[in-house]
């Protein structure tokens, strides 16, 4: 286990080797056991020793179950908050994270936790929670922010609409927790915003207003989101998406007109999730490759690990639009 501080000065905790993609039930059968170390951990550790809260010096500590949520955290918090991400590594999959006595302490400790929910990282983050309960802590959880649920698309942070949702519950939490300081709080919120997400939303705007109704093809899920801000026509089958993604064997009759589609050439680009490539991906991306249609990549955490939200949403829509114009000549 590595302890990493990036240069946009959060703190993560991660494993120093990825895991791979599991089944969600196989993720499920680890949370008793987390329990248990998590309990362990608490009952042998003195009082915010190793907690996120031990050295915030009346910040608030803010932990997050996902990168991108906690950078979006720690530039909304600014100087009154200090924020610890526990997915950081882009090579694991939250879906089948296996938490450590280490995250169970940091959980521990904050002030206000934040997860994914929607069945994204709920193998795991709800267990650590209700492992060390702490009557000072608020939990956000992006499912309940955006009203969505287990089987909903959990891949929200490619949504623009879900984003700015999020920043604003992040915003209110953080002025609940800290009335005094509720007007920084706000100063932070219009600026980033306004300013620190200027660029995410011009490339959005720009991709959109250029290459609505462009038909795609894509991996799994976590680009659907994405191709509605963008009015992309996704022609890829959602039960696909939706298996790939929960790690779940695609059925024949998907893969055979996926193929089709790119054969065809129905798709103008094919996007894939490089931290889920299995052989029915790899296939796909070769096949498109070979056909001649420009392939571009996305995905799940902050890629590399050190990069903002804004940076990694921006390097990604660039690539995008990089391949839209390859596509389409324009």
């Amino acid at each position: 286990m590595m302890f990493i501080l990036s240069r946009w000065g959060h703190t993560s905790v991660t494993d120093s080797a990825p895991k791979p993609r599991g089944r969600r039930l196989a993720a499920l059968a680890a949370v008793g056991a987390v329990t248990a170390l998590a309990a362990s951990a608490c009952a042998t550790t003195a009082p915010g020793s190793g907690s996120a809260s031990s050295s915030s010096g009346g910040k608030i500590a803010v932990v997050a179950a996902e990168n991108f949520w906690g950078s979006i955290a720690a530039q909304l918090g600014g100087s009154a908050v200090t924020e610890t991400a526990i997915i950081t590594n882009p090579q694991t999959d939250p879906h089948s994270y296996e938490p450590t006595a280490a995250n169970a302490r940091i959980i521990a400790g904050a002030q206000l936790f934040i997860q994914n929910g929607i069945g994204y990282d709920t193998s795991w983050a709800p267990g650590l929670v209700a492992a060390n309960p702490n009557a000072g802590r608020t939990v956000l959880t992006v499912g309940n922010v955006l009203g969505l649920k287990d089987g909903d698309n959990p891949h929200q942070w490619y949504s623009h609409t879900s984003v700015y949702a999020v920043i604003d519950a992040i915003t209110a939490a953080y002025q609940k927790i800290d009335p005094a300081e509720a007007s920084y709080f706000a100063q932070r919120k219009a600026a980033f915003e306004d300013t620190t997400l200027a660029e995410y939303n011009r490339l959005e705007t720009e991709i959109k207003g250029k290459y609505a109704g462009t038909p795609i093809g894509a991996s799994e899920s976590i680009v659907s989101p994405l191709a509605t801000t963008l009015g992309l026509d996704m022609l890829t089958p959602y039960s696909f998406l939706k298996d790939i993604s929960e790690g779940t064997d695609p059925t024949t009759a998907d893969k055979a007109e996926i193929d089709q589609q790119i054969r065809n050439k129905q798709i103008k680009v094919y996007v894939y999730n490089s931290q889920n490539s299995t052989p029915d991906i790899q296939a796909q991306v070769a096949l498109a490759r070979q056909e001649g249609i420009p392939v571009t990549t996305v995905t799940e955490t902050l890629s590399p690990a050190g990069d903002s939200f804004q940076q990694w949403m921006v390097s990604e829509l660039q690539g995008l639009e990089k391949t839209l114009a390859e596509a389409t000549g324009h």
